[in-house]
């Protein structure tokens, strides 16, 4: 039995305990793939991440991302606790600010700001999104999954970043907050049509430092809704840019999730002519080692 340097990190939040956790096993270059599975459903989080050698020239690290049932190629917050954990373990250093992470998506750019207040600001380069349309049947059982009316005017749009999410625009920040979806429909639904899951937002009444309220739905991963999903919001961000949203939205804002959760995530959203950037900070929780 080998022991492995282990680490819980709280990500897109300030205050412990109300971002999105994610479990980080150091030096995991020895596990199997059917361990790492086994111990992502173990640890019963929406990620587990496993740091292991690299094998592409230019890459810092290369991680491997698991939920409970799959391996993902990519995904947001453990990405962004990932770069957290190894950087507070003192096992990678940024170069003129920047880290290079290597996944199963590719190469993964991350660009880390120390704030004012001492707290470390870290950020990733949304992989480049595929597009694809809903067929009018699609967007109807989306609605039923649901229980609401998406915007028809910026109709929904599956985005593909390595997590394959379908981004829906509702009319307010309120409407996000108030669904009540039947994941046990929308489960079956993604499962068919290999969709990682929904990704919903709305803007914020005038006066809430945030701009949109989110909410990320994956019950044919095993989770229900995500505390707070960096892959899902880079997802918006890639559809408001693509939409021209920009306008209404802003290239640069602040969207909040997990209030139905008990959660307070913030991400840092920066939409330019080079893509999309995902942003915020996290605190590590537990640190300790993992009997594997």
């Amino acid at each position: 039995m080998s022991q492995l340097r282990f680490k819980q990190v709280d990500v897109f939040s300030s205050s412990r305990f109300k971002g999105n956790p994610v479990a980080v096993v150091l030096e995991a270059g020895a596990l199997s793939a059917t361990r790492m599975q086994e111990i992502a459903n173990w640890t019963n989080l929406s990620e587990t991440t496993f740091v292991v050698p690299t094998t592409q020239a230019g890459a810092d690290y290369r991680v491997r991302i698991f939920t409970p049932q799959a391996e993902l190629p990519f995904a947001g917050h453990p990405t962004l606790g990932t770069a957290h954990a190894l950087l507070e373990a003192g096992l990678v250093a940024t170069r003129d600010g920047l880290l290079v992470q290597e996944c199963a998506a590719g190469l993964v750019t991350l660009h880390v700001t120390q704030e004012a207040d001492g707290r470390r600001r870290i950020a990733f380069e949304l992989p480049t999104p595929k597009f694809t349309p809903l067929e009018p049947g699609q967007v109807a059982g989306l609605e039923a999954q649901l229980g609401a009316a998406v915007s028809r005017q910026s109709p929904p749009l599956l985005v593909d970043v390595g997590p394959r999410w379908i981004v829906a625009l509702l009319g307010s920040a309120a409407e996000v907050l108030a669904l009540k979806p039947d994941f046990q429909a929308m489960g079956r639904a993604h499962a068919q049509a290999e969709v990682t899951g929904v990704t919903v937002f709305g803007a914020h009444a005038a006066g809430v430092e945030a701009r949109v309220e989110l909410r990320s739905f994956a019950p044919a991963h095993g989770i229900n809704e995500d505390p707070v999903c960096g892959s899902g919001t880079g997802s918006v961000g890639a559809f408001i840019r693509k939409g021209g949203l920009t306008g209404c939205f802003g290239a640069e804002f602040l969207a909040t999730q997990g209030a139905k959760l008990g959660r307070e995530g913030v991400l840092q959203l920066s939409l330019d002519e080079s893509g999309v950037r995902v942003g915020g900070c996290s605190l590590t929780c537990v640190d300790g080692l993992l009997h594997a």
